[in-house]
């Protein structure tokens, strides 16, 4: 189940953690001391470390990402934690596209059936108030939508597929199929052979050798 299991309890300071994250410079490992620093001390605050680890803004250790300092760059923040939030709720998004627009109660009761009775009640309005949260400060109108690992596998198969297909057709041609007509210098010459009348066979022998001696 492509689902963080992080969530915040309260979700009224996220805006402000977010915005003083990008105006701060990247910590060798984001902690709560750091995050006290940025004058966010409740306990409350300190789930945000959690969450941004499901965001895969973080390492398991701390450390930020690639992504964490992508979102540093306020020209592309927005859209930056779009494609987080997309790849973290995989699987809601398979459920609808724009989940990102639904409301709070909707959310919650897709989130009961992807979890399939896991999380209570209250846990998953706190999940549900967390996303539509994380959701109003994203830009996903120029995120790109996070592909998953089998999304993935089946586009890769694709372009092998197109990939062996062009090979056989050039090899085709270089071969001069008389189907497809002779190549000659990357044109292609479609050849009409009027044959004579005969009772021989030897004459059509003839001239079918001739024609694969010259255009083999």
């Amino acid at each position: 189940m492509a689902l963080p299991s992080s969530y915040l309890t309260s979700s009224k300071n996220l805006a402000g953690i977010l915005n003083s994250i990008v105006g701060a410079q990247a910590p060798e490992k984001f902690t709560t001391r750091f995050l006290e620093s940025l004058d966010y001390k409740g306990s409350a605050d300190r789930l945000v470390i959690g969450l941004l680890k499901s965001l895969k803004f973080l390492e398991d250790d701390g450390r930020p990402t690639k992504r964490y300092y992508e979102y540093l760059d306020q020209t592309q923040s927005t859209a930056v934690l779009a494609e987080a939030i997309h790849e973290a709720y995989t699987d809601l998004f398979q459920v609808n596209k724009n989940a990102h627009a639904m409301s709070k109660a909707d959310v919650v009761n897709k989130f009961k059936t992807l979890s399939q009775g896991q999380y209570s009640e209250s846990v998953l309005g706190k999940m549900g108030t967390t996303f539509t949260s994380l959701c109003a400060l994203a830009d996903f109108s120029s995120a790109s939508p996070a592909k998953s690992e089998s999304q993935s596998n089946d586009t890769d198969q694709e372009e092998n597929s197109d990939d062996k297909n062009a090979g056989e057709e050039s090899a085709g041609n270089k071969g001069n199929d008389p189907k497809k007509g002779l190549s000659i210098g990357g044109l292609v010459y479609n050849i009409q052979l009027i044959l004579p009348e005969s009772r021989d066979p030897k004459v059509y022998d003839a001239l079918f050798e001739s024609m694969k001696k010259h255009l083999s």
